[in-house]
């Protein structure tokens, strides 16, 4: 299970340093995606497997099943480490979570969510977790 929360920067050329308790449970090859909210994903091979299969189930009549599919697929990238234990993350997707410099790494059970500072900051804000944890109640969530 991915959990924690690393703070790293991301240099001049798209480099971004994954933490070593991250890489060990990624492996060798994994897919790197655009996330919800404005973050990045980061899937392990096996679980970006098992959301494949549940994106491939979807109906192709429906615009939203097409939209939601493309969202993710589109913009995904494979991904290897080098040396130093970092990724490249390809322009388009740096654009679209506003990476820069300053990054947050937070583990999410089954991925790495990938998220610049300012947006870590603005949609990570837990001031209203009472409100939050009442509603995961509806789901089946007791805490």
């Amino acid at each position: 299970m991915f959990m924690g929360e690393y703070n790293h920067t991301i240099d001049d050329k798209g480099r971004l340093i994954i933490p070593a308790k991250f890489r060990e449970l990624l492996g060798e090859e994994f897919i790197l995606t655009r996330g919800l909210d404005g973050c990045l994903s980061i899937y392990p091979l096996k679980e970006w497997e098992a959301f494949e299969e549940k994106l491939r189930a979807l109906p192709l009549t429906d615009k939203n099943a097409r939209t939601f599919s493309r969202f993710f697929v589109a913009g995904a990238a494979a991904c290897t480490l080098d040396k130093q234990g970092r990724i490249l993350v390809p322009q388009t997707l740096r654009e679209f979570a506003g990476l820069s410099k300053d990054v947050v790494l937070s583990g999410n059970i089954n991925r790495v969510e990938v998220w610049s500072k300012e947006n870590w900051t603005k949609n990570c804000n837990y001031d209203n977790m009472n409100e939050i944890a009442a509603s995961m109640q509806e789901m089946g969530i007791r805490i």
